[in-house]
């Protein structure tokens, strides 16, 4: 016994004496490992093409020197005036192109989607590893032109045109490929000899039509999506957003060079309705729109006559339930940005604040306050503000109409409610209303502005039927502080997506779908059911065993006898019967048929 004490004591002292030199060895391990990552990554990062993409001066600069536009009373047709929205200065126009030159962009698609079809995902990854590279090093001159054309703040274009254009970028980039891959499917019991499995093969031509809200944003996304998937793509842009597009359009055009991507792969379209009405007509092979409800039904119409397929993402008038027991302190500065980013211009803005009737005289004083102390003006050159201006011509007015008549019918308006005096841009301020009900046009209609609506609830069946008496259903938030409360609520809200203790959280989750219900459209982009959206699943069997030969059993072999039908009801038996018994009957039943006379009898010859 004391013999093997002191072999386990000269053991330990052993142990003892090695191990700061194991503890050495580790650490030097994991360097060496870390600083072979830093050189692989770096190495990496090196490899990927950098984009020379030479900027003009009005895209430079912070300030402009430009005369002011003033609205003709009829436009003219073959051009665009672009003007920024919170100055009023004019910057130029661009081409409004007419249907023959759109049905000519859509061939040069066609013919550069013959080639990019058997591209590999290597280079396609390639091309948004370019295009990312360049985002993430010239942010600030994509922010600025994006600010100038549509009217946001420079933070807000870092969050909303940057921020998820890298992460759809990076999830493409490192899941894109598993969901295109050929899916396995079971074959079934009957075909237990067979191999099944889905391909997921790009439609050719995808044609997009994209709103001006996030102008670079709403371009990269559908480009990487559809070119990931193997597709070429026809994007037409709005012409409310229409100038920065010549900017846009040489990053895209430069980084399919890098790539080596066909010429004509990724076509733009500028114009009006009628450049719009030719991309849906002119023989593409998937439409995906997004904007209002009223031009959405028009372009399914036109789709109908070809049966083309349509992703529509429409309005969106989404319900922030608050719960009485949610924390204040976090939610307060979450619903001031749901309600006023890029002054409520979004399509899964926060509109509708159903907030539990015991908090809500707090929340409402505490939104009204944030709001009033927003500061406004022109995006750049003239300090920092926190709103910025209305992108689309007609829009304040649009605002204050539903605003006013809310008032006239006896809501109150704690918080902005009236234009700016005297200012020379598109600009409606951060409006806080409450004591909304259904006669008011509010109510009902998608104010795409900078207006929040509270309305109190007392019970939580109240908050969801008032969610629910919508005839949107695009997005939504619940906040609680029981998870268990607003997961329950969350279930029951009529919408294609759901924030818990967030607002717009699934729009970050670019694994997940985006798209919505009722009048918000159907289909989805994004995530894996976006990106298998822009393919044809098809289906694919085949024998799983050469040995095993597919062949029409004799009863069956024309001419057919009194057995044939008696065969195949004994055979379905067989294979499906629900239990052993009933399977057993099937096979007593099929080897009957088999000895019957005529049961193994061959055709006869012709």
């Amino acid at each position: 016994m004391e013999a093997a004490r002191a072999a386990l004591e000269a053991l330990r002292a052993r142990v003892e004496a090695v191990q700061p030199d194991l503890l050495v060895a580790a650490g030097a391990l994991l360097a060496a490992i870390v600083v072979l990552y830093l050189l692989f990554d770096t190495l990496s990062y090196a490899a990927i093409p950098s984009l020379e993409v030479p900027l003009k001066q009005e895209e430079l600069a912070e300030e402009l020197e430009a005369p002011v536009y003033t609205p003709p009373k009829s436009l003219p047709k073959d051009k665009i005036p672009c003007y920024d929205p919170g100055t009023m200065q004019l910057l130029g126009y661009a081409k409004a192109m007419t249907p023959e030159e759109v049905r000519a962009a859509i061939a040069k698609a066609k013919e550069a989607s013959k080639v990019w079809r058997h591209s590999s995902f290597a280079q396609r990854r390639l091309l948004l590893r370019i295009l990312l590279k360049y985002i993430i090093n010239h942010q600030e001159q994509i922010c600025r032109v994006s600010s100038r054309d549509s009217g946001k703040t420079p933070l807000e274009a870092v969050l909303g045109e940057i921020i998820v254009t890298a992460e759809k970028l990076r999830w493409l980039i490192a899941e894109g490929e598993e969901a295109l891959k050929p899916q396995r499917r079971s074959a079934g019991v009957m075909a237990f000899y067979k191999s099944a499995r889905v391909e997921y093969v790009p439609v050719g031509v995808v044609g997009a039509i994209v709103p001006w809200n996030w102008p670079f944003h709403n371009i990269i996304n559908p480009i990487s999506a559809a070119t990931f998937a193997g597709n070429a793509i026809v994007i037409k842009v709005s012409e409310h957003a229409s100038w920065c597009i010549d900017y846009y359009a040489r990053i895209v055009d430069a980084a399919l060079a890098a790539a080596g991507a066909p010429p004509g792969l990724v076509q733009f379209v500028t114009g009006y309705g009628d450049a719009g009405a030719a991309l849906v007509a002119g023989g593409v092979d998937k439409i995906v729109f997004v904007g209002s409800t009223e031009v959405g039904s028009k372009v399914m119409a036109a789709a109908a006559p070809r049966v083309t397929p349509v992703t529509l993402e429409l309005g969106g008038k989404d319900a922030f339930v608050v719960c009485g027991d949610a924390d204040l302190a976090q939610v307060v500065p979450i619903a001031v940005k749901a309600a006023f980013l890029n002054c409520g211009q979004n399509c899964a803005s926060g509109e509708r604040y159903i907030v539990e009737r015991s908090v809500h005289d707090k929340f409402c004083a505490g939104v009204a306050e944030v709001a009033r102390v927003m500061r406004q003006g022109p995006a750049l050159g003239h300090g920092p503000v926190d709103a910025g201006a209305m992108c689309m011509p007609g829009s304040v007015e649009k605002v204050h109409r539903l605003v006013t008549d809310a008032q006239s019918k006896g809501a109150r308006v704690l918080a902005g409610g009236a234009p700016p005096a005297g200012a020379a841009g598109q600009f409606y301020p951060p409006t806080v209303v409450t004591g909304v009900t259904p006669e008011m046009a509010i109510w009902h209609e998608e104010v795409f502005g900078p207006v929040m609506v509270v309305v109190p609830f007392d019970s939580d069946d109240e908050a969801v039927a008032l969610a629910n008496d919508c005839e949107f259903g695009l997005g939504s938030s619940v906040f609680s502080g029981s998870t268990r409360r607003a997961r329950a609520i969350a279930a029951r809200l009529e919408a294609g997506m759901t924030s818990i203790n967030d607002f717009n959280a699934t729009y970050m989750c670019q694994s997940l779908p985006f798209g919505g219900v009722k009048m918000s459209g159907f289909g989805r982009f994004g995530g894996v059911e976006g990106l298998r959206a822009l393919c044809v699943p098809k289906a694919v069997a085949e024998d799983a065993y050469p040995f095993i030969k597919t062949t029409i059993p004799a009863p069956w072999l024309p001419p057919v006898g009194p057995v044939a039908q008696p065969f195949a009801v004994a055979l379905t038996t067989m294979f499906y019967g629900p239990c052993f018994a009933v399977k057993a009957r099937g096979l007593a039943a099929l080897l009957r048929c088999l000895v019957a006379p005529g049961g193994g009898g061959k055709a006869k010859a012709a």
